[in-house]
């Protein structure tokens, strides 16, 4: 056996660890290999499409168009809001103006926004505001430092161009060429009837930023802002400068009214500029909307309110609300002052302008409204006075606390509790021997406060203030209407409230004829529509229906009943005749049999007490087809200042649709006009 010498069996080890290496280098490489392969392929078979796709959307982006919003009709057929083509002006810089290294480019565009800004001067029409170079510049507009905006985003330097500056912009479009391009975009303003129609109630718009933050925005917009990035209906984006419904019909039926927007491919460069447009989608138009609100009654409304408020001394505002009794179609709804919503017709408005409404925007029907004197006048929502006492007498039957054949003798004043405390009738008048029904029509205080208010509280004790607020809940009092607008209140049970060291007693007495809940004029129109029939708690509601770009009806609104509330049928008689005020000075010469109750609620307001003017009424008292209710704060009486505004819907009312079923009347002026012409 032949032995291998040392360095044989060295060599022997070295070849051998040489092929091991090898071997591990080949299998090596061909691991490499093959996952080289089956990446490649699966990025050219799995994963190219999404690739692509990533790449084309940094290489490409979505630029909003926006929809033409919808129009708002009166019921009579007559445009209350609608959009008005005009010319934008939007500017897309081609070079980087932010803070850092785009500030060298700054002084370049300075000089071409002067020379910009100089040509809106030189050529824009006069009723348009134009721009400073601070606000040209700031976030809402070019926004320089692309706080709201991306480097390749069109940015508005102005609405409502005239003729010259279209034709200017046009033919220049690529003056600046390498800073910034100008692009005249057709878009709409937002106009409204010149005859400021229903103001509050219909709304206005404003810029969709200004509404949707976090801090002081509308809460439907800010859901809408904070769903904008896992938005996936390109149509749905919303863009910070669109115009918005805020208030109103307007903000109620924003998503109908809205459409759809389209939007614009553009190309992107790697400095993320814009470079050409790669395909349009265009905008689908929003829905119209038909409100049941008629222009005419709603003018003769606003007419007889001005006058009524002109004779007042000391009133400076006035609701009414007028509700149909079988559909609960708000046919009126008026609030004075009102204002012309077109201030905001671009969206935003002047610090003059803003003051100048301030207290005119929001809708007093429906909420408490201040005037331009907070503190100093009473507020739109007052307390109800003695229209709340048929209501009364209804609980006072339902809780045996009286009945039908019931008397009181009405000396004009009344103690309860301990003797010490006395309420009185308006002058102090004393009335006599009364029943429920004569002590509705005398609008008895102290029947009120003996009969149902302390009679109630000497049954029940504490617990009596639950039982009356569910009577008025049931009603509709202190509960939201179910209006289709946006901000309604719910008014306000102020005989729950304990801060002025008032007993339980007081304030069930008090609440008894009217002076402790403070209502809206349309909670206090439901009411009224409820006590005609006898009951049933209608929904308000101010649009009949809504029909889409294609002519097809979306939507269309059914009579609903809320709420039922159950009496027997001689407790209604007894309380429909009870409701039948005096009121010869306004309604002398009405036509038609009609329920009334008249209310002077009063208030102290600096140390002062004031009257204020409510009142109530539908008619036919058989049959009845319409509910008006009417709020003068600080009017007086209410026969006096609130009455004569109710006279006049009713009127006018009857001559647009008739009364009595039986189709509109002729006015006097009509049948005096056409007795002319025959002769």
């Amino acid at each position: 056996m032949r032995i291998w010498s040392r360095e044989e069996q060295e060599d022997h080890r070295k070849r051998r660890n040489f092929g091991i290496r090898m071997s591990l280098f080949f299998f090596t490489v061909f691991v490499v290999f093959a996952v080289i392969i089956i990446r490649t392929a699966a990025l050219q078979f799995v994963e190219a499409p999404k690739l692509q796709e990533e790449a084309k959307e940094r290489a490409t982006q979505d630029i909003p168009m926006k929809p033409v919003r919808g129009t708002i009709y009166s019921a009579d057929g007559a445009k209350l809001a609608y959009s008005e083509p005009t010319q934008t002006l939007y500017l897309t810089f081609e070079q980087d103006f932010s803070k850092g290294e785009g500030l060298k480019n700054r002084p370049k565009l300075d000089a071409a926004l002067q020379e910009i800004l100089a040509v809106f001067q030189q050529k824009g029409r006069k009723d348009i505001v134009n721009p400073t170079m601070e606000q040209l510049i700031g976030k809402d507009l070019l926004d320089l430092d692309n706080v709201n905006s991306y480097g390749y985003s069109a940015r508005p330097a102005k609405t409502g161009l005239s003729d010259e500056e279209v034709a200017y912009f046009k033919e220049n479009k690529h003056k600046y060429a390498g800073l910034l391009s100008f692009e005249v975009s057709e878009e709409t303003l937002r106009r409204y009837d010149s005859d400021t129609v229903a103001v509050q109630t219909i709304g206005y718009v404003k810029k969709f930023d200004s509404v949707s933050s976090a801090e002081s925005g509308i809460d439907v917009y800010k859901k809408i802002a904070a769903g904008l990035r896992t938005q996936k209906d390109e149509g749905l984006m919303y863009s910070r400068t669109e115009n918005v419904g805020y208030f109103g019909l307007e903000q109620q039926y924003q998503k109908e009214l809205r459409g759809k927007n389209g939007y614009r491919k553009i190309g992107v460069s790697a400095q993320n500029t814009a470079q050409g447009v790669e395909e349009v989608v265009p905008p689908v138009k929003g829905s119209d909307v038909w409100s049941t609100i008629n222009k005419n009654v709603q003018m003769k409304t606003e007419d007889a309110m001005r006058a009524q408020l002109s004779k007042l001394p000391k009133a400076v505002s006035a609701s009414a609300v007028a509700m149909e009794i079988d559909s609960g179609n708000i046919v009126a709804m008026a609030n004075m002052p009102d204002f012309d919503a077109n201030v905001y017709r671009t969206g935003s408005i002047s610090d003059d302008n803003y003051h100048a409404v301030e207290y005119s925007y929001l809708n007093g029907a429906i909420r408490s409204k201040p005037t331009n004197d907070t503190g100093k006048k009473a507020e739109s929502v007052v307390y109800l006075g003695s229209t709340i006492k048929p209501l009364s007498v209804l609980i006072g039957l339902e809780e045996g606390l009286i009945t039908l054949g019931t008397t009181y003798n009405d000396t004009g004043i009344a103690e309860y509790g301990k003797g010490t405390d006395k309420i009185r009738n308006a002058g102090s008048h004393p009335y006599g021997i009364l029943n429920p029904v004569t002590a509705i029509e005398r609008s008895s205080n102290t029947f009120m406060v003996k009969k149902i208010g302390e009679a109630l509280y000497n049954r029940d004790g504490a617990n009596s203030l639950k039982i009356w607020d569910k009577y008025m809940k049931e009603f509709g009092l202190g509960v939201r209407t179910g209006v289709d607008l946006p901000g309604e209140w719910a008014g306000a049970a102020d005989y729950f409230n304990t801060k002025d060291g008032s007993s339980v007693l007081s304030r069930m007495a008090f609440a008894s004829f009217g002076q402790k809940g403070k209502y809206t004029t349309l909670q206090l129109a439901q009411y009224t529509a409820m006590l005609a029939n006898r009951g049933s708690r209608m929904q308000p509601h101010l649009v009949s229906k809504i029909v889409g770009p294609d002519g097809v009806v979306t939507k269309k609104d059914v009579p609903t009943v809320l709420n039922k509330a159950e009496f027997p049928d001689a407790y209604w008689e007894a309380i429909q005749r009870g409701m039948k005020t005096k009121v010869d000075d306004s309604f002398g010469d009405f036509a038609y049999d009609f329920a009334r109750k008249t209310g002077t609620s009063t208030q102290d307001l600096n140390g002062k007490q004031v009257d204020n003017g409510v009142f109530i009424a539908y008619a036919p008292r058989k049959n009845p087809k319409l509910a008006v209710a009417v709020m003068v704060p600080e009017g007086g009486f209410g026969s006096e200042s609130a009455a004569p505004i109710a006279r006049a819907i009713f009127d006018a009312y009857d001559e647009t649709y008739g009364l009595d079923g039986n189709g509109p009347k002729k006015s006097a002026d009509a049948e005096n006009a056409e007795s002319a012409d025959a002769e």
